[in-house]
């Protein structure tokens, strides 16, 4: 049996599967002022996720759609952070956060009850996994960059506080003071 001839670009290895779901939240056309006139690009927001408690949100630009959704897409997967989940369907207790002008207040409740926000709080704790949650945003503004941003603020606090938890055991264990370090909780 004969071999086919290898094509220059069969070379290449095959593109890796991702483990992550990805949603585009926005798409923007920006431009900047130069001597010659404007310059064109486009800003990509894309969020994703694994549905079982790992999300990350992504930021990039690029000259055409494409190019900036994918650079988004690998920005993202390199911010991703773990959420820990109660009961793997809802966040531990309620928790107010603040980026910039947007200010969301995310609160657990009982089973069955869903997913009960708006925007981009939705698709934000939709990838993480929550099923069970009532969001509200509080801010005044409309950007969706930015309320997706406090809700990923928001997120993270539990995992500072969990991650305060643990180091506070391993201190108790060794017979350090930890009056110092649950001040610390409230920088988090």
């Amino acid at each position: 049996m004969m071999k086919k001839p290898m094509h220059k670009n069969d070379r290449r290895p095959p593109k890796r599967q991702s483990e992550y779901e990805e949603k585009t939240l926005e798409i923007r056309r920006v431009n900047r002022v130069v001597k010659g006139g404007k310059r064109f690009s486009f800003r990509a927001t894309v969020i994703v996720g694994n549905k079982r408690g790992k999300v990350g949100v992504g930021i990039a630009k690029g000259l055409d759609v494409p190019s900036a959704i994918e650079k988004a897409k690998r920005q993202a997967e390199k911010e991703v952070f773990f959420v820990p989940l109660k009961d793997k369907r809802t966040i531990p207790y309620d928790v107010e956060a603040k980026y910039r002008a947007s200010r969301v207040l995310l609160k657990p409740v009982r089973a069955g009850h869903g997913l009960i926000a708006g925007g981009p709080m939705r698709i934000v704790l939709d990838l993480a996994g929550v099923k069970d949650i009532s969001a509200k945003i509080l801010g005044k503004t409309t950007n969706k960059l930015t309320n997706a941003m406090a809700t990923v603020v928001a997120l993270k606090k539990f995992g500072a506080r969990e991650k305060f938890a643990k180091h506070a055991e391993e201190s108790i264990e060794s017979g350090e003071s930890t009056e110092e370090k649950e001040d610390d909780i409230e920088s988090y």
